[in-house]
């Protein structure tokens, strides 16, 4: 159980680190997509391109929660295999040594 634990921990936590990150990088990459080159002037429909730009920046935060999900995983499995080789290494220790007087 506490493995399990562990690994939700790393997944959660790498969820709302890729959500953060994401959100921060997300809206100047969508600025820069959608500007027009040569800044030129365009009619546009606004309510569609709101809509879009929005759409644009949730598809952004959802890719970056299921990265960050897939690298907490990942850091989880490593974690978990680290630990079980050290228990492995270390079976107990061993009995104090008698000292000579």
């Amino acid at each position: 159980m506490a493995v399990f634990k562990t690994f939700l921990i790393f997944i959660l936590a790498g969820t709302l680190l890729g959500t953060f990150v994401a959100s921060l990088t997300a809206p100047s990459y969508i600025e820069w997509n959608n500007s027009t080159p040569l800044a030129t002037q365009t009619m546009c429909n606004l309510p569609e391109v709101v809509r879009g730009v929005t759409a644009s920046l949730l598809h952004s935060q959802l890719m970056g929660a299921a990265i960050g999900a897939g690298a907490g995983l990942v850091v989880a499995i490593l974690v978990a295999v680290r630990a079980r080789s050290r228990s492995k290494q270390r079976p107990g220790t061993p009995p104090p040594a008698a000292t000579a007087a």
